[in-house]
């Protein structure tokens, strides 16, 4: 059961659990569960004095609902905010670290910089969307594949290398050789 969504069941028996005074852990052990998430599911859904099941399932139900509506397009004055940053060539790590900073009560203002990219990349906003990619530093419209691709599989590799691990068995009878030469030395003078 780890892993999966907490069922209607269990959100029953934490609000049980809670409403006789147990503490979160013994809820967690009750249900088979870590306590982190019955931890994170009671804070999440106001807290130990007023969380109530059938509240919790709803709003469990609707985040779980796809397809989620991207912070961008929800919020049109960071839209705007992240637009003046590409007009100024700047990267989107670079829009989307001090929106911390510049709105530090609200988090309607903060983005992370796969947000920009993906808003950028995945939706497509026509002639706009060409505008913005093109600021870019990249000025790609589309998303490089990560990792080595087939051309640059052989960059920083050496031509007919030898690994160490084969190398040893050549450095041991070269050492045998030299031990027998330089034995052999001695016994002549």
């Amino acid at each position: 059961m780890p892993g999966s969504r907490l069922s209607v069941l269990e959100r029953q028996e934490i609000a049980l659990g809670l409403a006789h005074g147990s503490s979160l852990r013994a809820i967690a052990v009750e249900l088979g569960r870590p306590s982190s998430t019955v931890s994170r599911e009671v804070q999440r859904c106001g807290g130990p004095a007023r969380y109530r099941c059938t509240l919790a399932q709803r709003l469990s139900l609707l985040r779980a609902r796809r397809p989620k509506e991207r912070n961008l397009d929800a919020q049109p004055r960071l839209w705007r905010v992240v637009e003046q940053g590409l007009m100024r060539l700047w990267s989107p790590q670079q829009i989307a670290k001090p929106r911390r900073v510049d709105f530090p009560r609200d988090r309607r203002m903060r983005v992370s910089h796969e947000t920009i990219y993906q808003t950028l990349y995945v939706q497509g906003r026509g002639s706009l969307r060409k505008e913005l990619t093109s600021a870019l530093r990249t000025g790609r419209a589309q998303r490089r594949e990560q990792g080595p691709s087939p051309g640059r599989g052989t960059r920083g590799k050496i031509k007919d290398m030898v690994l160490v691990s084969e190398r040893l068995a050549e450095m041991i009878d070269r050492y045998r050789g030299r031990k027998r030469l330089c034995s052999w030395r001695t016994a002549r003078r």
